[in-house]
């Protein structure tokens, strides 16, 4: 019997999902789904980074430690992390101990944290969601039908960059569009498809 990727009891989900029952419960309950507020987005943006030339999976089985050891991704809290603390999370294996990663993440924050006060709470999740596409008129059939990154994560990236954030390249900041809901990239014939949310 042939087995499809990420079908389970009749249901259809996106090729990439496979058999990880946590992979499939993102998938079903969080990717593509749209994110809003600055924390979630900082966390979004924070995670995408640590993922870059891995496979989200392994950031997902690892993002409750991340959460733990990063507070919550409280933008002030880790805007706050000094040298000391830098070397407490490389020193914990429960999460990818990339010293260049880790600290973007923290100087990351810092500019988030000053984006935020030279403008408003909420300052960071108007300007990535400024960069949303329109909705196409078709979705992909196929996982070769998605591409890798597109004019706005292109601009979104470029524009993260002008302000100093770090490890936001286009192919990055495209997956955070995907998973953030920015763009719906579930394939035809997945289940969600079918019920896609509207921004």
């Amino acid at each position: 019997m042939t087995t499809i990727p990420g079908e389970t009891e009749g249901i259809h989900r996106c090729p990439w999902v496979g058999t990880d029952p946590e992979y499939r419960r993102y998938h079903d309950e969080e990717w593509g789904r749209p994110l809003h507020g600055d924390r979630a987005m900082f966390e979004k943006i924070a995670l995408e980074g640590f993922q870059a030339g891995l496979s989200w999976i392994t950031i997902l089985k690892k993002r409750d430690a991340f959460r733990e050891l990063f507070q919550g991704f409280d933008i002030d809290t880790v805007a706050g992390y000094d040298d000391g603390d830098v070397e407490l999370l490389m020193a914990d294996t429960r999460i990818i101990r990339n010293r260049p990663k880790i600290e973007a993440a923290v100087s990351n924050a810092r500019i988030v944290q000053k984006l935020i006060a030279d403008y408003s709470p909420g300052a960071l999740d108007a300007l990535v969601w400024s960069f949303a596409p329109e909705t196409p008129a078709t979705r992909p059939q196929t996982a070769e039908d998605i591409p890798a990154t597109t004019a706005e994560s292109v601009a979104l990236s470029k524009a993260l960059k002008k302000l100093g954030l770090k490890f936001v390249g286009p192919t990055t900041m495209y997956a955070l569009m995907q998973s953030a809901g920015m763009v719906d990239d579930h394939v035809s014939d997945c289940f969600r498809a079918q019920h896609a949310l509207s921004r």
